[in-house]
């Protein structure tokens, strides 16, 4: 193979990176604001799936992609404002309402699918690539960083304004306090119910729109299980990116890295690895994360612990 060849394919997969990193982050960053204020939720596959069935559905029976977000959005809202009344104000084990959260999810989305939609195969509008003048026309970096959706580069956006808001606002202090000492943050006026309520809701939207990425922006279909996991390994980046936003941008793109080599690597006909193999790749490296973090993550303080005034 040569040195053009390897430059082809290298240039293949770290644009890839970027695209299979996105629903990734969307999703890590929003479960990273539930967690700092104390809530884990490991329902997340259960919410993207939610997200990415009803986005395919707004889409296709309204042709607008603005009101498929929008109907993301809204399903994303119900998710949390459920998921917080569980576990912030009836105070059930957060654990169990997250495992029936992805059961239901994946139960209730393949029921509605093939009640909907088998037989009758349909594809759906998607956000095309936008091309960013000149820079597009780049060598190399221009296939790498500017071809790419709007859904995608959203993810520019998204990022900083996690940041800002969760280290520049008094809405995020509220936050961070809630996550390490909830009854201190009480006992200075901070309303710890509504506080969590807002960032599970927060959470369970950015959920939400990681799923709808997989039908409106990545694929054009819905197929039943379209998440194949992601929910659970934007619950390890969450814990290897250090519960800070840039930490789970760069985890996201290591993530997403995985899913674009074993993408590149089945496509190599001479290959003779099974294919099988390949595909294990991104959830292995979710097992070595959690294995080499677990014992040095600064976790919050009273994350997974109802508060009780």
């Amino acid at each position: 193979m040569d040195a053009a060849v390897l430059l082809i394919a290298l240039q293949t997969v770290l644009a890839a990176t970027w695209r299979m990193a996105t629903p990734l982050i969307y999703t890590a960053i929003g479960e990273m604001f539930a967690e700092r204020a104390g809530v884990l939720n490991i329902g997340l596959e259960g919410i993207m799936l939610a997200g990415a069935l009803t986005a395919f559905t707004g889409v296709l029976f309204t042709g607008s992609l603005a009101m498929g977000l929008l109907a993301t959005v809204a399903i994303g809202t119900v998710c949390g404002l459920v998921f917080a009344l569980f576990t912030v104000t009836i105070k059930a084990n957060q654990i169990v309402v997250g495992a029936a959260f992805n059961l239901i999810g994946l139960g209730l989305t393949g029921f509605f699918y093939r009640g909907l939609f088998v037989g009758t195969p349909q594809g759906v509008e998607t956000f095309a690539p936008l091309t960013i003048p000149l820079l597009s026309d780049l060598p190399f970096l221009g296939e790498v960083l500017f071809r790419h959706n709007l859904m995608v580069y959203g993810t520019l956006v998204l990022v900083p304004l996690a940041t800002f808001v969760l280290y520049k606002t008094a809405f995020g202090l509220s936050l961070r306090s809630v996550g390490e000492h909830p009854k201190a943050a009480d006992t200075v006026g901070i309303n710890v119910s509504r506080t969590r309520y807002a960032a599970v809701i927060i959470g369970a939207v950015l959920a939400a729109t990681g799923g709808a990425f997989l039908t409106i922006a990545q694929t054009n279909q819905f197929v039943e299980g379209i998440t194949s996991g992601r929910g659970f390994i934007a619950l390890a980046i969450v814990v290897f990116g250090r519960w800070s936003p840039w930490g789970i941008l760069g985890s996201s793109l290591l993530f997403g890295a995985f899913f674009a080599l074993q993408l590149r690597l089945q496509a190599i006909p001479d290959l003779q690895i099974p294919y099988q193999s390949l595909q294990v790749l991104p959830y292995l490296a979710t097992i070595i994360v959690l294995i080499s973090v677990s014992k040095r993550s600064e976790m919050p303080a009273a994350l997974g612990v109802p508060y009780r005034k």
